[in-house]
């Protein structure tokens, strides 16, 4: 299901009742999503940049719905490590060997207190191609990035395409698989 209509961040006042329709269906669909990732993934990855060979990494991915008290928006924890770090991370300072993003949706978009590629925060437009893949979109720092994320087999792997752009040029395409190790439901 893909919505082009979007009213922003929070509230609209002048939505006609099938457009606020579509926002639930929208959202709780979205709610839905996210939640089917909720648990440990172990992902395994690998990177092209710019004219250089690709490169593999191995990570851990931790996904975690946050409980607020009095809060309209969902929000989620995602924290990831590495345990066999490598010089991949020494060549490429940008990239945190192990960190944490707290985010929240809301209506059709992801909101980040920090980015993967930077501290700044961010927020990513969210389309639903169907109800198991969404694509996100993402401006920061001349970074856009545009990422494809799939739950496949009844939830038990995860793929995961990212383009990232950089100053319009593009910089890094990344492809991970993703085995989920622990799922707490």
């Amino acid at each position: 299901m893909a919505i082009s209509y979007s009213p922003g961040i929070g509230k609209s006042k002048n939505c006609s009742v099938g457009i606020d329709r579509l926002r639930i269906d929208f959202d709780s669909n979205l709610r839905r999503w996210f939640g089917r990732n909720i648990g440990l993934w172990f992902s395994r990855r690998q990177y092209f940049f710019d004219e250089e060979k690709a490169i593999n990494l191995e990570m851990y991915i931790d996904v975690a719905k946050l409980h607020q008290i009095e809060s309209e928006f969902e929000s989620y924890r995602f924290k990831w490590w590495c345990e066999d770090e490598n010089d991949f991370f020494i060549k490429r300072p940008t990239y945190k060997s192990k960190g944490e993003i707290t985010a929240r949706i809301e209506g059709h978009q992801l909101i980040r207190d920090c980015s993967y590629l930077s501290d700044s925060g961010g927020i990513s437009n969210i389309r639903q191609v169907d109800e198991h893949e969404l694509i996100f979109e993402t401006n920061y720092d001349n970074w856009h990035v545009l990422e494809h994320t799939r739950l496949i087999d009844q939830d038990k792997f995860r793929s995961r395409t990212i383009y990232s752009w950089f100053k319009d040029k593009l910089k890094i395409v990344e492809n991970h698989h993703e085995i989920r190790i622990k799922n707490p439901n």
